[in-house]
């Protein structure tokens, strides 16, 4: 397949690589809806937020400060509603958690979107490496303390990256979860990825018997600030290839709004999707046992935490 087929090619969702939030959601009224966004106020989150509430659906928007959401929020056209949400502080999730219930807002998607990714030199924070908590301990807080605010239908949407693959021999580092036994930023990167597809995959079995769902996205590859840990010869590389190989912003923001939103994959859950179309992630990612052991192992950092 050339560069160009491969920019232009739809999948069977009728959608593809080229595809943008706003084409996945044409013709859709999302007016009624209330979608949760984490990291609203730049980039894919920020993008996603725009779309939706253009559509009609309010939108919950998390940022590390309500200041930040708010800005954010009132620079679209349509409802949102602003809340802080620092995920690598537990304190911060869970009174971001108990103000969206004081609200009493009725959530018909999360959209865990924020993360932070490649840090060149391990950082730790609640004794546990930046990356997996951030990316996946703070969203698996966010998410599980909502879920009683999710409605009957509801879609969990988990962004991961296809950089999961990156992710050590046995996917998840259980005895090295504080990185101090070895450390990369790419495969420590692809460990928190990872687990965010492992999340997801735990939580639709446990949405079994019920029309809630939970899934896993790969965005793509998008030139945002997400990568302003890498290092200069990296960031070089992405300036000189961005024009031809890297998605826009509102391509990237695609997939994770297809996911959210879209009639025609209502009930599909426990999938990966790259490009709005199902996608195969490496052979772990689908591990049960794995996934299970995650969603315990997480449960105790969390019953720890301050």
């Amino acid at each position: 397949m050339s560069l160009y087929e491969h920019f232009t090619s739809k999948g069977p969702s009728g959608f593809g690589y080229g595809s943008t939030a706003e084409q996945v959601t044409a013709g859709l009224s999302l007016a009624g809806k209330t979608i949760l966004v984490t990291g609203c106020n730049s980039g894919l989150g920020l993008e996603t937020m725009r779309v939706l509430a253009m559509r009609g659906a309010r939108v919950a928007c998390t940022a590390r400060t309500v200041d930040k959401a708010k800005a954010a929020g009132d620079s679209v056209a349509g409802e949102t509603v602003p809340f802080a949400c620092e995920l690598s502080d537990p304190a911060s999730v869970r009174a971001c958690v108990a103000a969206v219930r004081e609200r009493g807002l009725r959530l018909d998607a999360i959209v865990a979107n924020v993360g932070i990714m490649a840090l060149p030199a391990l950082q730790t924070t609640h004794g546990y490496e930046l990356q997996f908590f951030t990316n996946h301990i703070g969203h698996f807080m966010l998410v599980t303390g909502l879920l009683d605010q999710l409605t009957d239908a509801g879609r969990v949407v988990m962004l991961s990256s296809a950089a999961h693959r990156n992710a050590p021999k046995g996917g998840i580092q259980f005895d090295n979860l504080d990185g101090r036994k070895g450390y990369g930023s790419w495969a420590n990167y692809g460990q928190a990825k990872l687990a965010n597809i492992l999340f997801a995959k735990e939580l639709s079995r446990r949405f079994a018997g019920t029309t809630r769902t939970a899934n896993a996205v790969h965005p793509g590859v998008i030139h945002t600030n997400l990568g302003r840990h890498m290092n200069p010869v990296a960031t070089a590389v992405f300036g000189l290839v961005g024009p031809l190989a890297l998605k826009s912003v509102p391509q990237g923001a695609a997939t994770q709004v297809f996911v959210a939103t879209h009639p025609s994959i209502a009930g599909v859950s426990g999938e990966y999707f790259a490009d709005c179309n199902v996608a195969k992630p490496r052979a772990d990612a689908n591990d049960p046992e794995l996934a299970a052991r995650l969603w315990k192992v997480s449960e105790e950092i969390v019953a720890r935490l301050p």
